[in-house]
């Protein structure tokens, strides 16, 4: 049947049912999703009990001093660990896209690319791990590190994929104009780049954010970040200034992975 569809030009959407499943899928996939959104709205004490519209649950999580103080904690991070990763990610893809080809260059993008592949429970047992032999107890600084580690993938596939729809003619123009290798950079690499680091440092970002399993494992006293403190939330149960603080999140994640999408698809 498989053969028969490609000799008429059909895709994979044109199996029969094709179309139920996909939408079974999706709902399946998505509606925890807006459930949680929408009972974040709900008047009622219980997650589970619809009585009516309020923003109460909202202002009680904006009033909350202790979420206020994990979600500094978790900007701070995201912030520092964002920025590192994605000015080491521009390195390694310019490294690795316009720098001279060498022996080692397959297992150093694979390298690169690790701790995408690896489980992140790995990850992070690894690194606690490290940072337990070593004795490094920098409070934050751990954090950042192992959130920097664990982001560098993110910020570098949107940065690469840039790299290679840019027009090199445009490179080798500026060099047969006798500009060097840093002033072509500047003046040329960096301001066609400059929408792929963009991309790159908003999806490293919103995963920095959002990272729970290598932030328990590596946070010490005084570093919880705003998933592990909801975490410790819903050992109390399923509320609805749970689900407010989790639509919030939900939000800020939509927001800035659609940004890097649009970003990303910017004409080079």
């Amino acid at each position: 049947m498989l053969a028969l569809f490609k000799r008429k030009g059909l895709g994979v959407q044109d199996f029969p049912g094709f179309g139920g499943f996909s939408f079974l899928f999706y709902l399946y996939l998505y509606a925890p999703i807006v459930v949680l959104v929408v009972f974040s709205f709900n008047a009622n004490q219980s997650a589970t009990v619809w009585t009516g519209f309020s923003l109460d649950w909202y202002r009680a999580a904006f009033a909350n001093q202790a979420l206020r103080q994990a979600a500094g904690n978790s900007l701070l991070i995201a912030v520092c660990a964002s920025m590192i990763a994605t000015a080491i990610a521009t390195l390694a893809a310019l490294g690795t896209s316009r720098g001279a080809k060498f022996k080692g260059l397959q297992l150093s993008m694979g390298a690169i690319m690790l701790p995408l592949v690896l489980p992140e429970i790995v990850v992070g047992v690894a690194t606690l791990a490290l940072f337990s032999t070593i004795g490094l107890s920098l409070g934050y600084g751990n954090l950042i590190i192992a959130h920097t580690v664990f982001c560098i993938p993110f910020a570098y596939l949107p940065i690469r994929a840039r790299l290679n729809d840019m027009d090199l003619s445009l490179e080798q123009a500026s060099a047969d104009l006798y500009a060097g290798p840093w002033r072509t950079f500047r003046k040329v690499t960096l301001p066609l780049l400059m929408p792929g680091i963009f991309s790159g440092l908003m999806l490293a970002f919103i995963v920095s954010l959002d990272n729970f399993v290598i932030s328990m494992m590596v946070s010490q006293a005084g570093t919880t970040t705003l998933p592990i403190f909801i975490f410790g939330l819903l050992r109390m149960g399923v509320t609805p200034d749970v689900n407010a603080v989790s639509t919030l999140i939900l939000g800020v994640s939509v927001l800035f992975v659609s940004l890097s999408y649009l970003l990303g698809k910017k004409n080079a």
